[in-house]
């Protein structure tokens, strides 16, 4: 799977859910959750619709899905998205460690880098556990954030990759961010603690490789990507040490310039999709 990522303007893969889809990773997803005539499935933090659309365009008759988000808006993206292409998926607003819905109801559940976002992963998978029926396959995909290769062919592009974790780490305590940024292998462990048998872990990297000088596009949204977080910093020492990124961020574009065609950046990570069963 591959897909735009940027260790540079965040830490995380938790901006690029939408970004992560292809046609690939789509076979995998219903060969996995396997819908059937009559199925229900849900999809936990649906986003803006994307798996929904994809799903439904494969024609599995009389499935129903079901996608619930914590934010009103995406789930109102999501909706216009699937009447656009004549799709019937029903969309709600909830919380993963708070899915409104009845025990053992859907046929299978899935998630794709939600549990990243949650501070109590360990309430969320319980939940994922309950609303699914016995023998129903429950799917999680979330990324390792802790392992992020980097590479760069100059002095000020290792500097940056350092100095970008700093500041995103930085920023992340200052706003009591407590989520688990290594979800991604710890997903079978905490599956069999809530009667979900570990069936399978697939891997998936996420990587991107710039060969020759980046476009003045890409250090300007890398910019823009950095002061827009240095506004959002709630203390003046998050503030500072994004305003001292911002100056390594300017000298890593001037020495990709100096480079011109030998310049080289390549990063990777990689994304955990764990497979169970929730047992009898």
């Amino acid at each position: 799977m591959a897909a735009s990522i940027d260790a540079l303007t965040s830490s995380t893969l938790k901006c690029l859910r939408e970004g992560w889809w292809n046609d690939d990773f789509t076979e995998f997803l219903t060969e996995t959750l396997r819908p059937r005539p009559g199925n229900r499935i849900l999809d936990v933090g649906c986003g803006e619709g994307t798996a929904e659309v994809r799903i439904a365009r494969l024609h599995v008759s009389q499935i129903r899905l079901i996608g619930v988000d914590l934010m009103i808006e995406r789930v109102m993206v999501a909706r216009h998205q699937t009447a656009a292409h004549n799709q019937r998926v029903g969309f709600t607003t909830a919380d993963a460690c708070h899915l409104p819905f009845r025990d053992d109801v859907f046929d299978s559940t899935f998630c794709v880098a939600v549990l990243q976002h949650i501070g109590d992963v360990d309430a969320a998978v319980g939940e994922f556990a309950r609303v699914t029926t016995a023998g129903g396959r429950v799917l999680a995909v979330e990324p390792d954030n802790r392992a992020r290769y980097w590479y760069s062919a100059t002095a000020a592009g290792v500097k940056a990759f350092e100095m970008s974790a700093r500041f995103f780490a930085a920023l992340a305590a200052a706003r009591g961010d407590v989520t688990d940024a290594a979800v991604g292998p710890r997903l079978p462990a905490l599956f069999a603690r809530h009667g979900i048998e570990p069936l399978d872990v697939r891997l998936f990297p996420v990587s991107q490789t710039r060969l020759g000088m980046p476009p003045g596009a890409v250090w300007a949204r890398r910019r823009a990507s950095v002061e827009h977080a240095i506004e959002q910093a709630p203390t003046e020492a998050v503030r500072a040490l994004g305003r001292e990124y911002l100056g390594v961020l300017t000298a890593y574009a001037a020495e990709a310039t100096n480079a011109g065609s030998a310049f080289v950046e390549i990063q990777n990570t990689m994304l955990f999709a764990t497979v169970g069963q929730k047992t009898g």
